[in-house]
């Protein structure tokens, strides 16, 4: 059988991981109840190892987690402009945003991704 990697594989077999350990801190729960909700699949904690590399502090999203804020933005095929981008990140992030995502489907992608 494969080494988990997963958190969701790290919890089902028991692992308290260190990002579930950074999620507990921050919620102010006890890390065995981060573990037991990504294991029954009520939390999930977006932390792939790039991200984590650069910097990314883990977060969990789930019912027994405080309410997050989440903002969307992303170019699209009307309007595809890398500032207008990274103003939107500023403003999300002045505003208190937890996670953004990036919904991009217009043109210069991969370049608006790396300046986001």
């Amino acid at each position: 059988m494969p080494e988990p990697i997963t958190q969701l594989e790290q919890a089902r077999i028991g692992t308290i991981t260190p990002e579930m350990e950074a999620v507990a801190a921050r919620e102010q729960l006890q890390p065995e109840i981060i573990r037991a909700e990504v294991a029954a699949g009520r939390m999930v904690i977006p932390a792939n190892r790039v991200h984590l590399k650069a910097g990314l502090e883990p977060m969990g999203i789930g019912i027994a987690a405080r309410c997050k804020i989440n903002a969307n933005i992303g170019n699209s095929a009307v309007t595809s402009d890398q500032a207008g981008e990274l103003e939107k990140l500023r403003t999300a992030i002045e505003f208190g945003a937890d996670t953004v995502m990036d919904l991009s489907t217009g043109k210069n992608i991969d370049a608006i991704r790396k300046s986001i």
